[in-house]
């Protein structure tokens, strides 16, 4: 047993306690956090080197009955997620403190203390061995985060916060409950397979069921995003800046991606899915929204709004690729947790320090903020081009790949949806790159007053963005987890 396993999981957990025993001073919170996430980073990066020789960690904790444990694993895939999810929590603690203390938000101990027991979730989730133990993780996530989206203790915040569970809680017990009861009663197990090949049913089982569990696991994980169970993420904008950033590149998106596509990988399997002709079907079902998210995107004044449904339609990129059964297909899917996570973040940073800076939310009200705010909106606009996928940023490998991808599987459909989705994606963020630089500020509106956030912000915002840049040019260090998921 891998006890580094148990120390990544508990080191969040320990930040969560911390913080709330020692919230009434706001250093110590604050400390506490900053080192956590810092400690978490170092434990995950100390697992890259064993799993990059091929070898699979593990930590069992408890047998529940046979074939059912809550058990730890760290491969390839879970190496991804963790990875990122580590690596964005020490840049979003470090930003928080900024962005809570320049608006002199209340409830900052119960803020960090949530945001803390998110990520103990999200690292759950990235290092669960079986589907029991992700499930636990998933709704564990789904809880704390509920404080998080109704910080403000409003009635906007309230009802985002309740459209927020009420999705996700119902999705969970309704689909993805019943599936695990019935995935074991068929199997004997709830353990994830030891590759991508081969699921866990066994051959002569009744066909018509597994495609049933297969819709009832792709709609169970709400958080992905998928229509028609989307509506929860707009409305969930109504919680702070790094709420937003967390829900949509760190913790809740980015952990139902990975749960629907570990099933699809490691509980079905490439040949279940290939013989049952479940893949294409899922990846035109989810191309739709690709396309529907990006059509509504543009007609959002509000930055975090179209930044939302952004989000809704580059999910659907992930489980698209991964829909596609191809090797390239699934690495782009697969490499788009980790681009998108680190562009995304770096676009709600910056929406939030346009909030500080200048009290703006709507995107008609930016023209010329680009003159003050030069670092924010550069860095705004980079991002915006990862999204869109042009080189040499992070989101161009997603794309190059999903394209090699669909062309593989001969599916000219999904290969248009791809360009069609680029376009609108380019529709929807050039503009605001555009207008803060090059359009002009009303004459009632003058410039005084209006500058850069603090630097407790703007910097974390241009590591973020650099590090999109970064994985861009040089992607091969992730590329070896994604490559070993598919051998």
């Amino acid at each position: 047993m891998d006890y580094k396993l148990l120390i990544a999981l508990i080191i969040p957990l320990i930040a969560t306690l911390g913080v709330m025993f020692r919230g009434d001073n706001e250093n110590i919170r604050e400390g506490i956090s900053s080192v956590s996430s810092i400690l978490l980073l170092l434990v995950v990066g100390s697992m890259v080197p064993a799993v990059l020789k091929g070898n699979t960690l593990f930590f069992h904790m408890f047998t529940i009955l046979p074939g059912v444990t809550i058990a730890l694993r760290a491969d390839s895939m879970s190496m991804i997620f963790a990875i990122v999810a580590s690596s964005l929590w020490t840049i979003a603690v470090f930003y928080s403190m900024g962005y809570m203390r320049s608006l002199k938000e209340h409830a900052q101990t119960r803020f960090n203390a949530c945001f803390a027991l998110a990520i103990f979730g999200a690292i759950g989730v990235a290092f669960s061995d079986n589907l029991f133990t992700m499930y636990l993780f998933y709704e564990i996530v789904s809880i704390c985060t509920y404080p998080l989206v109704a910080h403000h203790q409003d009635e906007e915040g309230y009802n985002g916060g309740r459209k927020y569970i009420i999705y996700l809680t119902t999705t969970a017990k309704a689909f993805l409950l019943p599936a695990m009861v019935l995935i074991y009663v068929l199997t004997g197990t709830l353990d994830f397979a030891p590759n991508i090949s081969t699921g866990i049913f066994p051959p002569d089982i009744n066909k018509t069921l597994v495609i049933m569990l297969y819709i009832f696991c792709i709609f169970g994980f709400a958080k992905n995003g998928v229509m028609p169970f989307h509506h929860w993420l707009p409305g969930a904008m109504v919680a702070p800046t790094p709420v937003s950033a967390l829900l949509h590149a760190v913790a809740v998106v980015k952990v139902g991606v990975f749960c629907t596509t570990r099933v699809m990988l490691y509980i079905f399997g490439t040949e279940t899915m290939h013989t049952l002709n479940l893949g294409i079907p899922t990846a035109y079902f989810v191309g739709f929204t690709v396309l529907a998210a990006s059509v509504i995107a543009l007609s959002k004044d509000n930055l975090k709004a179209r930044l939302a449904y952004s989000t809704v339609s580059q999910l659907s990129y992930i489980i698209m690729g991964v829909a596609l059964l191809t090797d390239r297909g699934i690495q782009g899917g697969l490499i788009h947790i980790v681009n998108h996570g680190f562009s995304k973040i770096t676009l709600f940073f910056c929406a939030g320090a346009i909030y500080v800076a200048s009290h703006k939310k709507y995107i008609s009200e930016m023209d010329g903020l680009g003159k003050t705010m030069p670092f924010t909106f550069a860095a705004f606009g980079i991002a915006s081009l990862s999204m869109i996928g042009a080189p040499p940023v992070a989101g161009f490998i997603t794309k190059w790949n999903l394209l090699i991808g669909s062309v593989e599987a001969h599916q000219l459909g999904i290969l248009l949806i791809l360009i069609a989705s680029t376009m609108l994606n380019a529709a929807y963020f050039a503009p605001i790159t555009y207008r803060a630089f090059f359009g002009k500020r009303p004459a009632n509106e003058p410039f005084e007053g209006i500058k850069e956030a603090p630097l407790s912000m703007l910097i974390p915002i241009l590591i973020a963005c650099a590090i999109s840049v970064i994985i861009g040019i040089f992607p091969n260090f992730m590329l070896q987890f994604v490559k070993a998921v598919t051998g």
